[in-house]
């Protein structure tokens, strides 16, 4: 096995980690991370990045889905938006790629606001961001589900679909939160769009945190063994909370803005490029602007904290992660005999490339 092959794996590894910390003592990250890691063969984050670097290149058409309304006031949450601009960023830093955020109408207070903070312009036209450089646009995503399956229909053909934290339907098309309530009518039906990119062919990966979200599907029968209400949820439906939509590409972590961001951090890896990976400055400074313009904690507090994390600690979550690629390529090219005898003693030949 190269050098660089070994590099991958143990970086991915460790960012894999740093997403599936659990300050919060839940437990559910290590559901999904055991059955996620085994259904993908690779680590999660750096599997999701080097397939996207395999397609992406100068003016790639990216869809990234996002939002979740919670019950609690009717408001869109903070996870998932954050991460999802400050991917957007990413995608145009590292290969002047053209994102598009696909969100319901409450997510658009702080996707306006965010993209002034990413740097980016921001278009309501997909025609209009291919005129201008260091530009995304937006796309507001109905709740009615012809309405959503009408727009699948005439969307462009993307490179690649990314969903973060975004709502999934159950096997009956009933959405729900995280205790079992039926949230279906407050929920942007993107999981349609992710759906009909998917049949198209196109790379699909999905961030989750619980199993309720695009894409979760792909490990639904761990999902509903072992997470609360994903088998029984609370509103007598009967199918669960667990999401029907499977992903060719998962990424699973404690908080799903986390797994995004080893995402992200994994892709400043391979373009060798940490400024791909946002500052502590900037994830600071995008948290509170996501949280004065109206995204919610889940606890329903309108304050600078995702999940029940606040925002320092998500800043730490982002430091860990930036030394952590700074540190495998500042050390890249020492050690040869090491690295050598590592690949000898064989330990990783499973492991030797994302299935």
């Amino acid at each position: 096995m190269r050098r660089e092959e070994i590099s991958r794996i143990n970086l991915g590894n460790s960012l894999d980690k740093v997403a599936n910390i659990d300050p919060r003592g839940y437990g559910v990250c290590n559901i999904l991370y055991d059955s996620a890691r085994k259904y993908t063969g690779y680590p999660l984050t750096m599997n999701a990045a080097e397939k996207l670097d395999s397609v992406l290149k100068e003016d790639s058409l990216v869809y990234i889905l996002t939002g979740f309304v919670l019950p609690t006031h009717k408001k869109a949450e903070m996870d998932g938006i954050v991460s999802s601009m400050l991917l957007a960023r990413a995608l145009v830093r590292g290969y002047s790629a053209k994102p598009v955020i696909i969100c319901p109408e409450d997510n658009m207070p702080a996707v306006k606001s965010l993209s002034a903070v990413m740097g980016l312009h921001l278009f309501d036209s997909i025609e209009e961001m291919y005129e201008y450089s260091v530009s995304m646009s937006y796309i507001i995503c109905p709740k009615e589900k012809g309405q959503a399956e009408q727009l699948a229909r005439k969307l462009d053909i993307p490179d690649a679909v990314i969903s973060v934290e975004a709502p999934g339907a159950n096997r009956l098309g009933v959405y729900h939160n995280a205790t079992g309530t039926d949230v279906t009518e407050l929920e942007a039906k993107t999981d349609i769009i992710f759906e009909e990119m998917k049949k198209k062919g196109v790379l699909n990966i999905a961030v989750g945190d619980l199993g309720n979200e695009i894409g979760m599907g792909a490990i639904k029968e761990s999902i509903c063994r072992y997470v609360p209400y994903a088998a029984e949820c609370s509103c007598g439906c009967g199918g669960g909370i667990a999401s029907e939509v499977s992903a060719d590409n998962i990424i699973t972590a404690t908080v799903s803005d986390w797994g995004c961001t080893g995402m992200i951090a994994a892709l400043a890896y391979l373009r060798r490029d940490i400024d791909i990976l946002q500052n502590e400055a900037l994830q600071r400074e995008a948290i509170i602007t996501a949280s004065r313009s109206g995204m919610i904690d889940m606890t329903g507090w309108v304050v600078p904290a995702v999940d029940g994390v606040d925002c320092e600690v998500n800043v730490h979550i982002l430091r860990l992660m930036r030394d952590i690629v700074k540190s495998t390529i500042k050390y890249e090219n020492t050690g040869d005999n090491w690295y050598k005898g590592v690949d000898r003693l064989g330990f990783f030949n499973n492991l030797s490339a994302p299935v």
